[in-house]
């Protein structure tokens, strides 16, 4: 059996693959440690050229896609346009005149125009209109004999009325007839006719 042999054989692959590591680490740590790799000793504008140049002519369809960056890259300008610059600076800002810094911003106040002084009129203003007569027309009655009684109600109350007497201790029946009744409203001195209609 080659048994050491087959040990041997795996510690030299194991340590040269080790040696192989040891030295691609050593060469990527030492662009980190200041060391000189090729990348990082270019200066900055060599690596970015932005002169145009032309493309050389390609049959295929890969080059559109390059085609279009290498347009965008070509309508750059690297030059400084002052006269750009100068109109930018001329420009002012002209806001709402709200201070950005400001937290609270005062509100100013509306000034009213001074009310004009209306003509004062001399005359004294209408009465107010005489409050409505609330009795309605609930039915009436014609004993034998007797005169015709007129039946009135306000709200709840029902009241039973000849020509002549006072409902509720305001209003006079002063007249019935066989289409109305005339009443009158004794405190305002108010006639209003209800009509008997059934209702």
């Amino acid at each position: 059996m080659n048994l050491g042999a087959e040990n041997r054989n795996k510690v030299i692959a194991a340590v040269s693959l080790i040696v192989v590591a040891i030295i691609l680490m050593a060469t990527r740590f030492s662009g980190f440690m200041g060391g000189g790799s090729s990348s990082a000793s270019i200066p900055a504008p060599a690596v970015a050229n932005l002169t145009p140049t032309r493309p050389a002519r390609t049959n295929g369809r890969a080059d559109r896609g390059t085609g279009k960056k290498q347009s965008q890259t070509q309508s750059l300008d690297p030059t400084l346009r002052k006269d750009l610059l100068a109109m930018s600076e001329d420009t002012k800002y002209e806001g709402t005149g709200r201070n950005i810094f400001k937290v609270f911003v005062d509100i100013p106040q509306v000034v009213q125009q001074p009310a004009q002084p209306q003509v004062a009129n001399n005359e004294p203003p209408p009465p107010p209109p005489p409050p409505p007569i609330e009795l309605k027309f609930y039915g009436y009655a014609t004993p034998a004999g007797g005169s015709r009684r007129i039946f009135l109600a306000q709200g709840e109350d029902v009241f039973i009325a000849r020509e002549g007497d006072i409902v509720d201790r305001r209003y006079k029946v002063v007249r019935i007839s066989p289409t109305a009744v005339e009443i009158l409203d004794v405190l305002s001195n108010n006639r209003q006719s209800i009509p008997l209609t059934q209702g």
